[in-house]
């Protein structure tokens, strides 16, 4: 008997695991907040030179003719954002045609004297505050791969972490880590403190997301852990949503990023009540107060006496398979030992890879598409809503391996369908956009349900940390793709959509369906399945040649 059954004893899905399950929700509200918040803390708004000081003769001039006769225009009639005259074109305000021709041969300069910015929109940012703009545009992206290299190292660190001292102890750490982290990036005065805690932040992202899933399903019966983990995901895309109206009502970054930390302080306090997972404290020889916090759960959920009649040999006797299977362990190198496990690490590594660059490489990059970022950030997680459900029904009724390349191929042709729309056209750039962002949440969710099948039960949690390690790598490079596009406009979507059309078809190609297949538990097993079907279509393609092949006339054999 397993720790699902003792679970199924003491209550199965009640009230404890639902209490349990909101406790741990919100701060994955949070934490998604916190994912997304550079769209808004570090976003661009128009900017322009700072005219030169001391200019004679502007007396009675508009601020308007001031900058015609200052800064140049772009091809769009704005300001120019990085460039002015080195001395003011006064003649530009007679409006001459042949004076206008003439305004790329006129001689300019740097904005040595600082930009202006228009805070009609976006009134304070990481961008308006350290004048991250020209020159320094590339820092914004930086900012954001730094925080992606955090989110990496904390899976590897805090993942191991957990194993060693307990879910429930680094989540309370994360917590705080979270809180003074998120906190000190709102209030330190320059950029690379920011960037440092931002860092931090992205390890605590991580963390939290890591310990909060295996704390919930630990506690949580066979029949309660998909409806737990589709909770989850749906919990953080309302994180985006609430991320979207706390931005629009808070435009100023330092408090924005200080609202969206202020609640971790909240968890921290209440997360302390939280019950360690019984199934850890067994497995790691602390069975008393396993027991413990058994009893507790089966007297929240009405099952006192049955609570009671558990008994500390009981307990590790029902428990003896998993602790034994504890015993073996496996390394990343066992991955690619054998050819069957090669393929579906490959194959796995590019469906990550590909799924998180280009999510993030639509997700981080809002203004793109010249409408509102704040609606915008509301629709790109609303698209996840519908999207998930369909991905949940297809990989149902359809199977894992069509689904998981489909919704990577409609992605990529999502993403490379908005390079042939007009720019001005900018509902359909933002429908393709949120579109293509849905299929890579569909894409994910698919996943992690599919890898977790295909990997054998031996070395099941290597290949999927290993897997996940891929997708923060992809994370990582996303945002330094977008700098790309400063010199050759049409290259990061073409990246962006060729990664996910090619690891689609990869993954319809090479992949097995798992769908309503019994698990494997070896590697061994692995490889029993791949040469199993190797036969069969050695079988079916004897069979075509033996029908293609010309039926003998025994009238012409007797002549």
């Amino acid at each position: 008997m397993a720790f699902a059954d003792l679970l199924d004893r003491i209550g199965g899905v009640g009230t404890f695991q639902i209490l349990h399950s909101l406790l741990l929700a919100f701060p994955v509200c949070m934490v998604a907040c916190h994912n997304f918040l550079q769209n808004f803390t570090a976003a661009f708004p128009r900017h322009h030179c700072e005219p030169k000081p001391g200019l004679n003769g502007t007396e009675g001039l508009s601020y308007q003719d001031i900058l015609r006769v200052t800064v140049p225009t772009n091809e769009m009639g704005h300001p120019a954002r990085c460039l002015r005259f080195k001395e003011a074109q006064w003649n530009l305000l007679n409006f001459s045609s042949s004076l206008m021709a003439n305004i790329s041969e006129l001689e300019t300069e740097t904005c040595v004297d600082g930009w202006v910015y228009d805070k009609s929109v976006i009134r304070s940012s990481i961008i308006t505050e350290w004048d991250l703009v020209c020159d320094l545009r590339s820092m914004r992206q930086m900012a954001q791969s730094v925080y992606m290299v955090g989110v990496l190292l904390g899976g590897a660190i805090f993942g191991g972490l957990s194993d060693r001292f307990g879910r429930r102890t680094v989540l309370i750490w994360s917590y705080m880590q979270m809180s003074v982290a998120g906190s000190l990036v709102a209030f330190l005065p320059n950029f690379p403190c920011y960037v440092f805690f931002r860092l931090i932040s992205g390890m605590t992202f991580s963390s939290v997301l890591l310990n909060t899933l295996c704390l919930m399903l630990e506690w949580m019966p066979v029949k309660g852990r998909t409806l737990a983990g589709t909770f989850i995901g749906y919990v953080f895309t309302s994180g985006q949503m609430v991320l979207s109206g706390l931005a629009y009502a808070i435009r100023d970054w330092r408090w924005l990023q200080f609202s969206v930390t202020a609640p971790f302080y909240l968890f921290f306090i209440y997360s302390w009540f939280l019950q360690e997972s019984g199934r850890w404290l067994i497995l790691n020889g602390k069975t008393d107060q396993a027991l413990t916090n058994l009893r507790r759960v089966a007297r929240m959920n009405g099952r006192h006496e049955e609570g009671l009649k558990l008994s500390k040999e009981e307990v590790v006797k029902e428990m003896e398979k998993e602790i034994s299977n504890r015993k073996s362990s496996h390394t990343i190198l066992d991955l690619f030992r054998t050819p069957g496990m090669r393929r579906i690490t490959a194959c796995l590594m590019m469906v990550w890879f590909s799924t998180s660059f280009a999510y993030y490489g639509l997700a981080m990059d809002l203004q793109k598409f010249g409408i509102s970022i704040y609606l915008v950030q509301f629709c790109f997680g609303a698209i996840d809503v519908p999207a998930k459900f369909v991905a949940a029904l297809t990989m149902s009724y359809v199977g894992r391996r069509v689904t998981q390349g489909t919704f990577l191929i409609l992605a990529g042709a999502m993403i490379i369908a908005n390079i042939f729309v007009p720019v001005d056209m900018r509902v359909l750039r933002t429908a393709l956009g949120a579109l293509g962002k849905g299929f890579c949440a569909s894409a994910f969710m698919c996943a992690y349900l599919y890898s977790g099948e295909l990997f054998p039960t031996e070395i099941r949690q290597t290949g999927m940390g290993f897997s996940d390690m891929n997708a923060r790598v992809g994370s990582v490079v996303a945002p330094v793709i977008h700098l790309i596009g400063d010199h050759i406009p049409i290259l990061p979507a073409v990246i962006f959509g060729t990664a996910p059309v090619l690891s689609g078809i990869a993954a319809i190609c090479l992949l097995t369906e798992t769908c309503n297949q019994p698990l494997t538990d070896t590697i061994k097993e692995v490889e029993e399945r791949r040469l199993k079907l190797i036969w069969i279509k050695e079988d079916e393609r004897k069979m075509e040649l033996a029908l293609l092949s010309p039926i003998p006339d025994p009238l012409k054999d007797t002549v």
